[in-house]
């Protein structure tokens, strides 16, 4: 697993890959990443554009939606009550049981979304994006959300609760503001 920015994945190596179950933890910000029109017009989530580029491989969206602070806090043995979930889509079955062992071993459930077409319902600024994990996020710059997320601990979201969020989502351009305390 390697967090790649979606800049640098024309510099991927789709060779040395191929056969290998390859976890898409990036999310696309057009802002930062420059404007990707089949991105911006929602016809492909930037996981299947990342599967086009890696032919050979099986991409699975995953670790997209918690910080990476998120991740060790809120680990937990499997069946503890206050374990959080994660969701994960991905085109390959195997390869997603992959991921979900994956998430089991890091101390969280995995939540099975679909084929990388439903990603779209885990990227930024939807409900199950970041915040749920976080609780209540004071209004700051990105540099100081990060520093933020180092002293908190975090909420524990059990699978039931993901599935709620990930239905709850609504497809819109990206960079558009998603969640009504956004202003969208």
């Amino acid at each position: 697993m390697a967090a790649v920015p979606l800049g640098a994945w024309e510099h991927l190596p789709a060779g040395a890959l191929a056969g290998r179950t390859v976890l898409d933890t990036a999310n696309y910000y057009p802002e930062r990443d420059g404007h990707l029109p089949e991105l911006d017009a929602g016809g492909l989530t930037s996981s299947a554009l990342l599967q086009r580029l890696l032919p050979g491989s099986r991409v699975v969206k995953a670790l997209n939606t918690i910080t990476p602070h998120q991740i060790r806090s809120l680990a937990r043995p499997a069946g503890a009550p206050d374990r959080s979930a994660l969701p994960m889509a991905g085109d390959d079955a195997d390869a997603k049981a992959e991921a979900a062992r994956l998430l089991d071993i890091l101390g969280h459930d995995a939540v099975d979304i679909g084929p990388l077409a439903a990603g779209w319902r885990s990227e930024p600024d939807t409900p199950v994006y970041i915040r749920p994990y976080l609780g209540e996020v004071p209004p700051m710059n990105v540099e100081d959300f990060l520093r933020w997320t180092l002293g908190t601990p975090g909420v524990a979201v059990p699978a039931a609760r993901v599935r709620e969020l990930v239905e709850a989502a609504v497809r819109r351009p990206a960079g558009e503001a998603r969640l009504p305390s956004d202003g969208g």
